[in-house]
């Protein structure tokens, strides 16, 4: 079984053929398109390839995560302040490695 490290959005994943993840967003990208991934690594049983690869994946789908709250506040000063933050996601699904 092969496995293979990508990198995408400024972020490296360990992935594997079949896998579905969840990705920084891709943007450009529309649901079912194609896209090549760069591999920094692959292993192939006893085998290994360290870069000039690319993995081959599907958009599933594009999504926000979940709320989180971000606080500011300085002691006896009065001051607050309260925002909120979706990141935005891409999910994918390795296809080839």
């Amino acid at each position: 079984m092969s496995s293979a490290i990508i990198k995408t959005g400024g972020k490296q994943f360990s992935v594997e053929a079949g896998q579905t993840l969840r990705v920084p967003s891709i943007a450009d990208k529309k649901e079912g398109d194609k896209i090549d991934v760069e591999a920094l690594f692959v292993a192939n049983g006893d085998k290994f390839t360290v870069g000039g690869a690319t993995v081959k994946a599907t958009v599933v789908g594009h999504g926000k995560a979940d709320k989180i709250i971000v606080f500011k506040k300085k002691r006896r000063k009065q001051y607050k302040r309260k925002q909120g933050h979706r990141q935005g996601f891409t999910e994918i699904k390795i296809e080839k490695i």
